[in-house]
């Protein structure tokens, strides 16, 4: 009896041992090594995608003065020019004929001129040796002041025409990149019409945004360029200038952005610009894995298990954090695994 006492004690210590040995063993399976993160609501810069165009501050045209026919226009799109350089040439044949009719009037004047000039001498002689009276010599030096006062008139008249022709001069406005000169030599201008457009001022982003945000973006809002819209990658500056009118519902915001050159004046380019702040579930990238083209993340449940779950995600305006618009809610668990266990 004592012998059976003793073995049916020996059998539960066994029992107990081999229970609580047991345990490490489970506890360390339930717990796995790996970084942790629980979700909640922080605030972010809420980012919208718009499209752009790169052009520069101002734009200067190069218009036409008179009316007549292109004779020359020496540049075309993408050529540097300088403030005051001429660029093309208008002829107005009925302002040479002018001219030549004005040569011939103040040739008239000139000759009149010198014949009352003349007579005026011969008169002053005369009044002189006392054969003239008064009255004579004045009359003869009123007649060469009007002759004198009609040759200034017709060199005025001339010299009119003559500026009126230079005038077919065509001068870029300002220095900078010829951005349009697409009419043709030969073309007949009216005065007015625009001949080339040239680049003025720095170049800069111009974005059009909806006017429902026109409350949210001032001067200093972070705007970023698209991946791979610009050599070199994605770029970052800041809005520059806010014009204070609404064209058509839309607002007309410029970005100034470090490195960007007027080399690409008119092309049309992806930008993200912030328009306020608001609540979202952000999460560091690293958490995020893709698995046959789909979005997940590891999800620890209660019960220390780990399931993988879908969800949608958003570019932030940090490249190392991601928005996660659905298939999470706050105060769940992510799990990234220890790539070193």
């Amino acid at each position: 009896m004592p012998r059976r006492i003793w073995l049916i004690g020996t059998i539960a210590l066994l029992l107990v041992s081999c229970s609580d040995g047991g345990s490490p063993e489970r506890e360390a399976i339930a717990q796995p090594a790996g970084e942790r993160i629980v979700l909640a609501r922080t605030e972010i810069a809420d980012i919208k995608g718009l499209g752009a165009e790169i052009t520069t501050r101002d734009s200067a045209e190069a218009r036409a003065r008179i009316a007549g026919t292109l004779t020359s226009l020496s540049v075309r799109e993408g050529d540097i020019v300088r403030k005051g350089q001429r660029i093309g040439m208008i002829v107005d044949a009925r302002l040479g004929y002018e001219t030549s009719v004005y040569d011939a009037q103040v040739a008239a004047a000139r000759a009149e001129a010198v014949r009352a000039r003349a007579d005026l001498g011969r008169v002053q002689d005369l009044f002189d040796h006392k054969v003239y009276a008064r009255a004579r010599l004045d009359q003869s030096l009123a007649m060469a002041r009007a002759a004198d006062a009609q040759l200034a008139a017709a060199r005025a008249q001339r010299g009119a025409s003559a500026s009126v022709a230079g005038q077919g001069a065509i001068l870029a406005p300002s220095a900078g990149r010829v951005l349009r000169a697409d009419i043709p030599e030969g073309s007949v201008v009216a005065p007015g019409m625009s001949i080339a457009t040239i680049t003025a001022g720095p170049p800069v982003v111009r974005i059009e945004i909806p006017e429902s945000l026109a409350g949210q973006v001032r001067a200093g809002t972070e705007v970023a360029i698209a991946p791979g819209d610009l050599p070199g990658g994605s770029l970052q500056g800041r809005v520059s200038q806010v014009y204070p009118a609404v064209v058509d519902g839309r607002l007309r915001v410029d970005a100034t952005v470090p490195g960007l050159t007027a080399d690409l004046a008119g092309r049309r380019i992806g930008v993200s610009i912030a328009v306020g702040r608001r609540k979202a579930l952000v999460v560091p990238r690293r958490f995020l894995a893709t698995r046959y083209g789909i979005d997940q993340v590891d999800v620890l449940t209660t019960d220390h298990r780990i399931s993988a779950v879908p969800v949608q995600i958003a570019s932030t305006a940090d490249p190392a954090k991601v928005e996660i618009l659905s298939g999470v809610a706050a105060g769940d668990v992510l799990f990234l695994a220890d790539k070193g266990k």
